[in-house]
């Protein structure tokens, strides 16, 4: 589940392209059992590997991430979560919200090659992940290094990736299972945010589009949220995030299923280009109350 972060830490933020989603992606997510979700001992719940992987596919930053820099909107600091509400995440709930939120922010910093700024970001996560216990599995002194000297990053991916995939089997054996859930939802949460304050500044009907598509990611992640529910402050949070799901019943997301992948060959690789075309509906009205939601839910939580 962790494995989500990874690709935040490596230079990308936390925003979807659904291109690819359809009907058939989404179809697994009712078969977990409602007797796991209504389950007593929610830290006892092991998620579906299926599950999973389609929340970290489905909710895969990168090609968003490079879309946006692809438009040649400019980086605005202003978009960021401010480092100093670190210290007044007291739980191990809101620190978890928190290593998801500076995550995202530090993927839009690497995106924009700000390796100033990453270092207080950097920090702020090392400072979350040891809050969790989980510090000892972060190696801060060499993601710095590459963040600060803009080393390869395959370099830091390979690293963030052995780390947060310590960080993930620590907290599944010492029962905190649904912090990795708490994780997804501020790395999910922020990058939303992000998306919803530069359409605001550009307008541009690819961001407008890529709003909407977060339809499809929260739906997929209320069902994980939903399963960790008896936890009060799982079931604050999933409260918040329905404000944001009842607007999106006005969004209507139609796929047209297309021929089959028609593969191209490039440099010597070969890759397969999809043909389903997706549509996203959503009015103006519609829109200006998703992203008033979304930024005061984000206002609440970052500012704790």
């Amino acid at each position: 589940m962790i494995r989500y972060i990874i690709l935040i830490c490596i230079g990308s933020i936390a925003l979807s392209s659904c291109n690819r989603c359809s009907s058939e992606k989404t179809d697994s997510w009712n078969d977990i059992p409602q007797e796991v979700i209504d389950g007593n001992n929610f830290e006892d719940i092991v998620v579906p590997v299926d599950v999973i992987n389609q929340m970290v596919n489905v909710s895969s930053p990168v090609e968003t991430a490079a879309l946006i820099k692809g438009l040649k909107i400019p980086f605005n600091r202003d978009y960021l979560a401010d480092t100093k509400f670190t210290n007044s995440y007291s739980t191990s709930f809101k620190k978890a919200l928190g290593l998801g939120v500076f995550g995202a922010d530090m993927g839009y910093l690497n995106m924009y090659e700000k390796p100033t700024l990453v270092i207080d970001y950097l920090s702020s996560v090392n400072s979350l992940a040891d809050g969790l216990q989980v510090g000892q599995f972060f190696d801060f002194k060499t993601l710095k290094r590459i963040a600060t000297n803009k080393e390869n990053l395959d370099s830091l991916m390979v690293i963030s990736q052995q780390s947060f995939n310590k960080i993930d089997n620590y907290l599944k054996q010492t029962n905190r299972g649904s912090l990795s859930v708490v994780i997804i939802a501020g790395v999910w949460l922020e990058g939303f945010y992000l998306s919803t304050r530069v359409y605001q500044d550009s307008r541009h009907s690819r961001i407008r589009e890529t709003i909407g598509e977060q339809k499809i990611v929260m739906s997929n992640l209320m069902v994980l949220l939903e399963i960790f529910k008896k936890d009060s402050n799982i079931a604050a949070l999933i409260k918040d995030f329905n404000e944001i799901k009842v607007l999106f019943n006005d969004v209507v997301i139609t796929v047209v299923m297309g021929e089959e992948p028609i593969p191209i060959v490039k440099n010597g690789v070969v890759t397969f280009i999809q043909s389903d075309k997706q549509t996203v509906e959503m009015s103006d009205e519609t829109l200006g109350a998703i992203i008033e939601k979304v930024q005061s839910i984000r206002k609440k939580i970052v500012e704790g």
